[in-house]
């Protein structure tokens, strides 16, 4: 991707990547150190971070979010092995990419662009033996792994094809549903800075309009599954097609949340069952 390389780096802008502790981060994540930064490295390190932090909006819900700079988020999500949204899984990652030796980009995307959704998502682009790579491990119940920033790139996500485009200076991720690739999200390739997802954070997760501030939120992503909690409602898909929808009693979201890796206090809990 040259016309990408050929752009201003990041190496100007302070993301504090100091600020992370990379051995406790990938122990978090249950696996060693990579020798070097190679693509296979980045592929497992993108999906073990998937499989171990979940994607949550408790905080936000409880309207008690510390914000995200990056030793609040591995306060959060590593210290306290809490999940967290987009913001907060692209920010450890991305300063634990580059403490590993990664050269990465801070982008954000359109959500649901045909809509339009808002223009609020991070997501990363992250260079692997001179190939640029999509890496959205906060897109919720979404990628699993790396995808190559090549027109045309389909890659399986535990089960389900994901699809890169590139028309006129936009890239859409693209699942397959069916016959039909549904548009998730679009993006450029230009980076952001530290202080455009404090703006996007505060709509995120204030604006009465957020998909964030109402309801629950949890997604978990792994092999062959996909499980969502959003409002009151479990929904378990596969990628066969097949899927679960169920009712989640006020008396059953301890558990619930237990069994989608949601470690909250009994105090957390309390508060969340009175906005339920």
């Amino acid at each position: 991707m040259s016309t990408l390389a050929e752009q201003s780096t990041e190496a100007a802008v302070d993301w504090h990547i100091d600020t992370v502790d990379v051995d406790a981060y990938l122990a978090r994540l249950g696996i060693e150190r990579p020798a070097k930064p190679t693509a296979r490295a980045l592929r497992d390190l993108a999906t073990a971070h998937v499989l171990a932090i979940p994607f949550e909006n408790v905080d936000v819900l409880l309207e008690q979010h510390r914000g995200i700079s990056l030793d609040v988020v591995q306060e959060k999500l590593v210290g306290k092995k809490r999940g967290g949204y987009c913001y907060e899984h692209a920010h450890l990652f991305a300063a634990a990419a580059e403490r590993l030796g990664f050269r990465v980009r801070r982008i954000v995307a359109r959500v649901q662009p045909r809509r339009p959704g808002p223009y609020t998502h991070m997501s990363l682009l992250v260079e692997a033996e001179g190939v640029w790579h999509l890496v959205d491990v906060g897109f919720g119940a979404g990628m699993l792994q790396p995808m190559p920033l090549v027109d045309g790139a389909v890659v399986d996500q535990a089960g389900w094809p994901h699809r890169l485009t590139h028309r006129e200076g936009w890239w859409t991720l693209q699942k397959q549903q069916g016959d039909e690739w549904e548009d998730l999200h679009a993006f450029t390739p230009n980076p952001s800075s530290p202080i455009d997802y404090e703006v996007y954070h505060h709509y995120t997760s204030t604006h009465p309009r957020s998909p964030f501030t109402g309801q629950l939120v949890v997604m978990r992503l792994e092999p062959g599954l996909s499980r969502q909690l959003v409002g009151h409602e479990l929904t378990v898909r596969r990628p066969d097609g097949t899927e679960e929808k169920t009712e989640v009693a006020p008396g059953e979201l301890g558990e619930a949340l237990r069994q989608l890796d949601v470690a909250l206090t009994p105090e957390e809990l309390a508060a969340l069952l009175e906005r339920y």
